[in-house]
């Protein structure tokens, strides 16, 4: 038996969350024609993968590497196969490294761990193993625009959208990237599915996965509508975050005060 390997390595902030939940709220229809693995089947895979990200040293992807190999060694051979983490490209452009450098885009990480996720695949379930990325993508206005509410409210990020979008100025756009990420690695298929395109799908951003799939007209109609997860909050929250954010208030206060407001309005 020959496995294909579908990792859909991401993008953060491009209905990774929605694409999820649903793969994994209908595996019982899904199971005969794919196994579906993400983070909570592989936790210390997404650990390494996200200590890597925000501390790229070479000692640490050494650590994604035995985790990759872990986990493979433990998930029994299928015939498809799916691995869905953002992760597996590094972490989220925005976020701070080490010494309060910004991460600024992807290659960096996302080569290493692809090229370590690869080897760790063909190793696992031999080498004619058929491996394929799967990215999906956003509109660089619509992406950087969620981005930086995401940062807003998972760290004290101060700039406006503007000054965020100028730090970003020359950031290639989620296309390019992937396709870059994609020429240094052994694949055998590259996939990207925008999210503007499949969101009007009835499986949502999930259809990136399941369009890849053989799966009988019989089993399509028994899916049901894909719920919108994840939705990123409207501006006046963004905009309170962003006063918080800039405000002199300890890490822990900053947090209460972040958490109270989403109690009061809840994202959407």
């Amino acid at each position: 038996m020959t496995t294909r390997v579908i990792l859909h390595a991401g993008f953060h902030k491009t209905g990774t969350s929605s694409l999820q939940r649903y793969l994994r709220g209908n595996l019982d229809l899904l199971r005969p024609y794919l196994a579906y693995y993400d983070r909570d089947d592989f936790p210390q895979l997404a650990a390494a993968l996200q200590t890597y990200g925000k501390r790229p040293f070479p000692w640490r992807i050494r650590q994604v590497r035995r985790a990759a190999t872990d986990f493979l060694a433990r998930i029994p051979d299928d015939k498809v196969i799916v691995l869905s983490r953002e992760t597996f490209s590094g972490t989220l452009p925005g976020h701070r490294r080490l010494f309060g450098a910004l991460a600024r885009d992807y290659p960096q990480t996302a080569i290493p761990i692809g090229k370590v996720m690869v080897t760790a695949l063909r190793h696992r379930f031999g080498p004619h193993c058929k491996v394929e990325f799967l990215y999906t993508l956003r509109s660089r206005d619509a992406w950087l625009r969620s981005v930086h509410g995401h940062l807003l409210r998972a760290i004290r990020m101060t700039d406006s959208f503007a000054q965020f979008s100028q730090r970003f100025a020359a950031l290639p756009d989620l296309d390019a990237t992937a396709r870059h990420i994609a020429q240094h690695l052994s694949l055998d298929a590259l996939h990207l599915a925008q999210l503007e395109d499949v969101s009007a799908s009835p499986a949502g951003p999930a259809a990136s996965v399941l369009d890849l799939l053989d799966l009988p007209n019989g089993v399509k109609r028994q899916l049901p509508p894909a719920p919108r997860a994840n939705v990123g909050q409207n501006p006046a929250i963004a905009a309170e975050f962003l006063r918080l954010n800039r405000a002199n208030r300890d890490k822990v206060a900053l947090k209460r005060q972040k958490d109270r407001l989403l109690r009061k309005a809840p994202d959407g």
